[in-house]
């Protein structure tokens, strides 16, 4: 166990969830992991109910403007194509991937947000990606600050495989636990992802880029992501 936390604070938070998420590392890899996962029953009460940001068409004129520099850093690797947003959450992502020519397609776990996508005409899914279909039908596949909430990422990972091109390229963001921000967080005990409700694992730089390569992908471009505190953004391209 690395620690325990308090995730009663959360604004997601149910009284019927525990109030402390324990935190585990795996000794070999290195991979930092919750120790065990909400029922579907805790889930519902969770996804009952969405924070601001993740409630479609939030802030959409400045988060516009994130997702496009976001997009700029996928061209030289893809610019045309369908592109699937994992957990779309407010949309941002789909509706600026459409804008630069792309068909978007979204998921999400949170089904007012998908109905409302629905209802202005985009295809959208309220499903786990594991079970989509669309074998090599996607250019691109995004998955903004989504990885570390699966239960599973390396079968996520395996999916998303299966879902891209043979040319395909997968974008994600996430919160770097390897990064100096990071860890003048922990320092100064104001790390707020230690009792992020909806995460089950942290990953940093050197972690995820492993993961990525044992399940078929190359990392081709690292950056930092301005979506949230602490964020590392990552195009990697479909290998073999």
């Amino acid at each position: 166990m690395i620690l325990s936390a308090d995730c009663s604070q959360h604004p997601l938070y149910k009284p019927a969830i525990p109030p402390k998420m324990t935190w585990m590392k795996c000794s070999p890899c290195g991979h930092v992991f919750t120790e065990g996962y909400f029922t579907q029953e805790a889930l519902a009460l969770i996804f009952s109910d969405a924070n601001e940001n993740q409630k479609a068409g939030f802030d959409i004129e400045n988060q516009r403007f994130v997702s496009a520099r976001m997009i700029e850093k996928v061209l030289p690797y893809a610019h045309d194509g369908y592109w699937l947003d994992i957990g779309f959450g407010n949309g941002s992502l789909l509706f600026t991937a459409d804008e630069f020519g792309f068909k978007a397609v979204g998921v999400d776990l949170r089904k007012e947000n998908v109905d409302l996508m629905k209802s202005i005409g985009f295809e959208a899914y309220c499903a786990d990606v594991n079970v989509l279909e669309g074998s090599n039908r996607f250019s691109v596949v995004s998955m903004a600050d989504v990885l570390e909430h699966m239960p599973y990422p390396g079968s996520s990972l395996e999916s998303v495989y299966r879902l891209l091109r043979s040319d395909g390229v997968l974008l994600l963001s996430m919160p770097n636990m390897d990064s100096t921000l990071w860890k003048a967080l922990d320092n100064n005990n104001a790390n707020p992802y230690w009792g992020e409700l909806e995460h089950y694992h942290n990953f940093g730089r050197t972690r995820l880029f492993g993961l990525l390569r044992e399940k078929g992908f190359e990392p081709v471009r690292f950056g930092i992501s301005e979506r949230y505190r602490a964020c590392m953004e990552i195009v990697a391209r479909k290998a073999g």
